[in-house]
């Protein structure tokens, strides 16, 4: 199996306790076994700045499920996590993104694998090369270490080990 890579975020409540509730949530869920968990991540909010910095994080997964069943699951774990969908790019308790399915790429009304933002958003890439290293290839956009030569990685602030 191919290693699936999910990104997390959250800027409302006790963000550091809703990123390992909904990673409790993946280690629960049949299908799906975490493999590792980055670091956590402090960053400024990438949308509008009245709201809270975020606290990011990859997680590496091993999954049967289908991209589209993941999705499933990933929403029904914001669903549960209270996540409320209102401006764009705005605060959220929590933030599930499939970010890669090994090297599938999915073009579906609901999802687009690579995550469209995966490339170009260093607090992604950063808990990403952390997992993964330079080499890790995006299908379509390059590698990890490629990108971030193309991202301002200045505000991010590693949180944990």
């Amino acid at each position: 199996m191919s290693p699936i890579y999910i990104g997390l975020g959250s800027n409302l409540g006790d963000s550091a306790a809703e990123i390992q509730l909904a990673i409790d949530h993946l280690r629960q869920s049949d299908g799906i076994s975490v493999v590792r968990i980055s670091s956590l991540y402090q960053t400024p909010p990438m949308g509008p700045q009245d709201q809270p910095d975020y606290l990011n994080a990859v997680v590496e997964l091993q999954s049967t499920l289908d991209p589209i069943v993941l999705l499933d699951r990933l929403q029904e774990i914001e669903r549960q996590q209270g996540r409320v969908r209102g401006r764009r790019w705005g605060e959220r308790t929590i933030d599930l993104d499939l970010l890669l399915y090994g090297d599938v790429v999915v073009d579906h009304p609901r999802l687009q694998v690579p995550h469209p933002g995966v490339g170009v958003r260093a607090f992604v890439l950063v808990p990403l090369q952390e997992l993964a290293g330079d080499q890790l290839k995006i299908p379509g956009v390059g590698s990890v270490g490629e990108q971030l030569t193309y991202c301002d990685c200045g505000e991010i602030v590693r949180m944990t080990e």
